[in-house]
């Protein structure tokens, strides 16, 4: 880069070109350095890249720039980019949006107990199901499911009725059946008398 006197005229040149005081320029060898033509000579600097942000999902550098371009911002959730204002659900409980702000906010499920104690996954659905319809058990042993609907004789002397998912306290406890037994019944006398 040197500096000359043509005429009464301060220049500088540099990139096999000459530039007048008051012109700035980029360096053709690098292009992150640009520099002024001062009555001093030139006066260079070179220019400090941003971060580009964490979120940006295309970065342009083109031949020219110095510094890397973020062509477009969008939102990273579980290793996959999203455009901004893009909805998305990343699994059967959660739906998804990527907010302005380049953040992915999400509203999960919230199931409510299965009504019945064989709930069954079913692929592209959150919350479980219950196919056979709503059950309980009989008894803390758990070996006897009865359905949900009616009361039901377990035995000849025992009726039992699952409690609807609307009595208090059925989804605390381990759906288990309110029974009620024949007084001075036994399953086997009632046999013998049938």
């Amino acid at each position: 880069m040197a500096f000359s006197v043509a005429g009464q005229e301060n220049t500088c040149d540099a990139n096999s070109s000459v530039y007048y005081v008051g012109e700035w320029y980029f360096l053709d060898s690098d292009h992150c350095t640009q520099c002024e033509c001062t009555t001093e000579g030139s006066s260079c600097a070179r220019t400090e890249c941003t971060s580009l942000p964490t979120a940006c999902i295309h970065v342009s550098h083109y031949p020219t720039d110095c510094c890397p371009r973020c062509e477009n911002i969008g939102c990273e959730y579980r290793g996959e980019v999203y455009e901004l204002g893009q909805n998305f659900q990343p699994s059967e409980c959660e739906q998804c949006t990527c907010d302005s702000d380049g953040i992915a906010r999400c509203l999960v499920a919230d199931c409510a107990p299965p009504p019945c104690v064989n709930p069954v996954n079913t692929n592209g659905k959150c919350c479980p199901e219950c196919p056979e319809g709503p059950n309980c058990y009989v008894d803390l042993t758990r070996s006897q499911v009865i359905p949900g609907v009616e009361p039901v004789w377990v035995d000849s002397c025992t009726k039992c009725r699952c409690h609807d998912s609307g009595d208090a306290g059925y989804w605390e406890g381990n759906h288990l059946a309110t029974c009620s037994r024949v007084h001075n019944c036994t399953p086997e006398e009632a046999s013998q008398k049938n």
